[in-house]
């Protein structure tokens, strides 16, 4: 039996409902798209503040590293603490990293600004999904606000690359940070008028796991750090490999201490049960090959073919357009279709999508592949309601920001690794990982011959998860088979009424 959701402080109406949800899309706007906007900036970057490739990859990667490996903290903290609270906070932060990331003179600033920004989504974005199941309990309008807030990624991924472009061209690539410090102070206001205060659950009132915390940070940040450093460094050397070694130590001691602990961080145990464990590694792989495919098909229009910022981030906008309007449609869909049925094609198409890009050529233009580009924002859109859906209908609703940390720290640790690894081979032909700029016709060459392989391997992953997720994810009946998609309410699990609509 489920636990009885937390009660709000006061009724909510429709309204607030709907603008909490506004308000927790922007932040995960917010979020993601301070990941892709800054992809086509990173050449004028490196001109101006005289920054190698290796640095220009950390201006991607310390802010998804410090994003990525603070989640599932992050959540947890939200849940003791307040979600409303520190999903102000967090939006301040967020903020704060973007005024200093903006004005920074010199690369070691800029870098100091994004982990101080990557700080903000760790705090805000595990509270965002929370707030939003919380005053969406009918499991119709949850899963649609679900669709919605999952299509705030793909407006960011839409939005992000052409967005850049137009930004670096006309203001200069410090107003791709210093855009955020207004919209995060109407972000903060939005948010003390709309969001419920949620009281904390009797779960989540003993002490804070922060060995667990620490652990899990570890055991993110470090395997992270030595893929992105074996690029420069060599993969043997020792510092690479020590920070391997102990990363894989901390993720054991993690699991062991969680199964100890007697208010664990997270429920390890989750992972046993087949559909929770197939969402998680589902957000992994995608985000591993999404994500990192879109920053490396950025570099190729200006790198291997000397578009402007702007035509590049709209060369790559039809992934993202696609994305957004699949994922608004997969919050509808999943209730008709079943949501192992929607995430196994969508898997498929973007597996497919992606080894038709593998007809990239140096001279290709985006005619011949602009729709290979929109199947694979599709298909990766249709997967972003079942996987949030089916990872969060495992837990009780007092462990809501836990289950929404870990399937977000999985998206961010994919990608993550996705920018680390596909870049190793993107550029592992050219010398000293290859300038910021225009590359000569041998450069162009052997990027396309690494983007290729990072093209296989992205489509790899993408088809093995998608038999993965068909054998774990049991069948399910689809809920459009129920009346107006609700079930009798003695088949309701205790606490699923519904404080919003009928």
């Amino acid at each position: 039996m489920r636990a009885e959701p937390p009660a709000l402080d006061g009724a909510i109406g429709p309204a607030d409902a709907w603008g909490t949800l506004a308000v927790a899309a922007v932040g995960l706007f917010l979020a993601v798209v301070s990941t892709t906007v800054v992809s086509v900036a990173l050449p004028t970057i490196g001109r101006d503040l005289h920054a190698s490739p290796a640095a220009l990859q950390w201006v991607v990667d310390a802010y998804v590293l410090v994003y990525a490996s603070l989640l599932v903290a992050g959540g947890a903290l939200g849940d003791r603490l307040g979600r409303k609270g520190l999903f102000m906070a967090g939006t301040a932060v967020f903020g704060a990293g973007s005024l200093v990331t903006g004005l920074a003179p010199a690369t070691g600033t800029l870098l100091a600004g994004r982990v101080l920004q990557g700080l903000g989504p760790a705090l805000l974005v595990p509270g965002s999904l929370t707030l939003i199941r919380t005053v969406f309990e009918d499991g119709r309008r949850r899963a649609m606000a679900i669709g919605l807030w999952s299509t705030a990624s793909g407006l960011a991924l839409a939005a992000g690359p052409p967005l850049g472009g137009l930004i670096v061209a006309g203001l200069g690539w410090r107003w791709v940070f210093l855009l955020n410090v207004p919209l995060t102070a109407v972000l903060v206001a939005a948010a003390g008028r709309f969001v419920p205060r949620i009281p904390r659950p009797e779960a989540a009132r003993g002490p804070f796991d922060w060995p667990g915390a620490a652990l899990t940070t570890a055991g993110v940040a470090l395997p992270a750090f030595a893929t992105i450093q074996g690029q420069d460094a060599g993969w043997t050397s020792a510092p690479v490999l020590l920070a391997f070694a102990a990363g894989t130590a901390a993720l054991a001691g993690f699991t062991w201490w969680e199964r100890c602990a007697r208010q664990p961080l997270v429920d390890v145990t989750l992972f046993l049960r087949p559909r929770f464990a197939a969402a998680n590694l589902v957000a992994l792989v995608v985000f591993f090959a999404f994500v990192g495919a879109i920053v490396y098909f950025s570099a190729f229009f200006q790198q291997v073919q000397g578009r402007s910022p702007v035509g590049a981030g709209l060369e790559v906008s039809a992934i993202g357009v696609a994305y957004a309007v699949a994922a608004t449609l997969s919050g509808r869909l999943v209730h008709h279709v079943g949501e192992r049925a929607l995430l196994v094609t969508g898997l498929l198409v973007g597996g497919a999508a992606t080894l038709g890009l593998l007809r990239l050529a140096p001279g290709t233009g985006t005619g011949a592949v602009w729709w290979d580009f929109a199947l694979l924002g599709a298909g990766i859109g249709l997967c972003g309601t079942p996987i949030t859906t089916i990872a969060m209908s495992a837990v009780d609703a007092s462990r809501a920001g836990m289950a929404s940390a870990v399937t977000n720290a999985l998206r961010q640790v994919g990608q993550v690794f996705g920018v680390a690894v596909l870049g190793a081979l993107v550029y592992a032909g050219l010398p000293g990982g290859g300038a910021p700029g225009r590359l000569d016709p041998d450069g162009a060459a052997a990027f396309v011959r690494g983007l290729h392989h990072a093209l296989w391997t992205s489509a790899a992953a993408l088809l093995a998860v998608a038999a993965v997720a068909a054998l774990l994810c049991a069948r399910e009946r689809p809920a459009g088979r129920l009346s107006a998609g609700r079930r009798p309410a003695r088949e309701r699990p205790a606490g699923e009424g519904s404080r919003i609509g009928g």
